[in-house]
């Protein structure tokens, strides 16, 4: 099984292409590496295939901030110019000038 080259990188704002959310790419994996259970619980008319990227988000919808997965196929690119509000995007991100997320840089001083 060929590994697909990521669509979106870390810092990417997103938003899913069916239910309302969107966030920032904090994280990818190559396959689908989460568990069966969660797998299962897709409905299995809309559950992706495995072998492609999937990414972790810091999301955002109109009521809650949350931590989600999703697959490359239920994602597009969030061209709303919009700050994500998620509590932990501090943590790892900064704001450029360009508005895009930039991983922090990490001082050990």
């Amino acid at each position: 099984m060929e590994t697909r080259q990521a669509k979106y990188a870390i810092g990417d704002v997103v938003k899913h292409r069916i239910y309302p959310f969107r966030g920032v790419v904090f994280d990818v994996d190559p396959t689908f590496s989460n568990t069966e259970e969660w797998y299962n619980s897709i409905p299995e008319d809309v559950r992706p295939k495995r072998d492609q990227p999937f990414y972790h988000l810091f999301a955002e919808n109109a009521e809650s901030e949350y931590i989600a997965y999703v697959s490359e196929q239920n994602l597009v690119p969030d061209t709303s110019n919009e700050p994500v509000r998620h509590p932990q995007i501090d943590e790892m991100f900064e704001m450029g000038d360009d508005g895009r997320y930039h991983t922090r840089s990490v001082n050990f001083n």
